[in-house]
């Protein structure tokens, strides 16, 4: 079973979408959209976004919030962001199972969402008191390789592409170039 879960709660921009189902396969997680969205998952626009990958996000589609939370449990521990809440994702421990939970682009979070799971909110520290959110494919990227970082550290010293895979081989190591191939070098090592 998948232990790392994104939902997208009513995307309205497809280009966020797809690069968030992007993302998703390459940190290891599964994509669940939830209903209404807006656009179409035929439109060629989101297949673009995710490029020659979407076929392979394979999200799954709910056709409401209640449908999802229904089995919630099933999925593992619920996180929803939000630039409002009190705690930020650093100081979070995630457990095994974890679903991260985002709102839509214009909105964020529905406000019962964010009032009957107010102790699960988090939120992705801004530096710019001016700022109202990050954009909705890079907070998931920011929570997503979080969770991948806290595995990797778990799993150290030496363990890293362990759990994580590829992933936990790429947050242990550097990318260097040799002979015009990518490898990764072992912290500490110079790269070359």
């Amino acid at each position: 079973m998948e232990s790392l879960h994104v939902v997208l709660v009513e995307p309205e921009i497809h280009w966020n979408t797809g690069n968030a189902g992007r993302t998703c396969l390459a940190a290891g997680a599964r994509l669940h959209l939830v209903e209404p969205l807006g656009f179409s998952l035929d439109d060629r626009e989101v297949r673009r976004a995710g490029l020659d990958y979407w076929p392979r996000v394979r999200p799954r589609v709910w056709p409401s919030w209640e449908a999802l939370e229904r089995n919630l449990p099933e999925l593992g521990d619920p996180f929803f962001f939000s630039a409002e809440a009190p705690r930020d994702l650093w100081s979070v421990r995630y457990p095994a199972r974890v679903v991260l939970v985002f709102g839509r682009e214009s909105a964020g979070l529905p406000l019962g969402l964010r009032k009957r799971f107010e102790d699960r909110l988090v939120a992705i520290p801004m530096l710019d008191p001016a700022l109202r959110s990050l954009n909705l494919s890079s907070s998931v990227a920011v929570a997503l390789y979080e969770v991948l970082r806290q595995r990797v550290a778990e799993d150290a010293p030496g363990a890293a592409a362990g759990a994580a895979g590829a992933a936990g081989a790429a947050a242990a190591g550097r990318e260097r170039e040799r002979d015009g191939a990518r490898q990764l070098a072992p912290r500490g090592e110079p790269a070359e």
